[in-house]
């Protein structure tokens, strides 16, 4: 239990990516984080595959299911975001953008897999940072002024990102350690 006493927000809106948002959120349980879920107001959200968050044979188990607009930066040590079309979504919420933005500049942990990538962009948080991400998006990376790595996972201080469900393993696992070390 690694990480227990650790608090840790995984943002989710329709349309995100189930591989990348399920396996961080069971990793990070596992790991002992209180794991809250963010998202920018219905009480479910449908992933690509139609897979609903919170899943009704979990919700009995979830500390919480907050908004955007109710999150506070000071009781999180860390936010993860999933890709999918959701970071599309999730870039258009400005309180969303703004505790991504929060998160980083405070030195919490922020970490981003696949077209999460959007979210780190919108938030302006990649300029002079090495980065990855799903390479549909790499050029919106590259232009919002971050090194593009094509690595399975890359941490700059406490921005962490990973290209795809493939990477997440190694995502999970750098997140962990951050979430340590911070």
């Amino acid at each position: 239990m690694e990480l227990r006493g650790k608090r840790v927000a995984i943002l989710v809106e329709s349309k995100y990516n189930e591989f990348e948002f399920w396996y961080p959120y069971f990793r990070m349980k596992e790991a002992g984080a209180l794991v809250s879920i963010v998202g920018t107001g219905p009480k479910e959200y449908l992933g690509s595959n139609g897979l609903p968050a919170p899943h009704p044979a979990v919700r009995e188990s979830l500390e919480e299911l907050v908004s955007a607009e109710t999150v506070r930066v000071e009781d999180f040590d860390g936010v993860i975001v999933p890709g999918g079309f959701a970071p599309d979504y999730m870039r258009r919420n400005p309180a969303l953008i703004q505790f991504v933005r929060d998160m980083h500049a405070t030195g919490k942990i922020v970490a981003a897999i696949c077209h999460a990538g959007w979210v780190l962009v919108s938030a302006g948080v990649l300029k002079g940072k090495r980065a990855t991400c799903f390479y549909a998006i790499k050029d919106d990376v590259i232009n919002a002024g971050a090194s593009y790595l094509d690595r399975p996972v890359v941490r700059d201080g406490n921005l962490i990102t990973s290209r795809c469900p493939d990477d997440l393993p190694a995502f999970c696992r750098a997140i962990i350690e951050a979430l340590k070390g911070s």
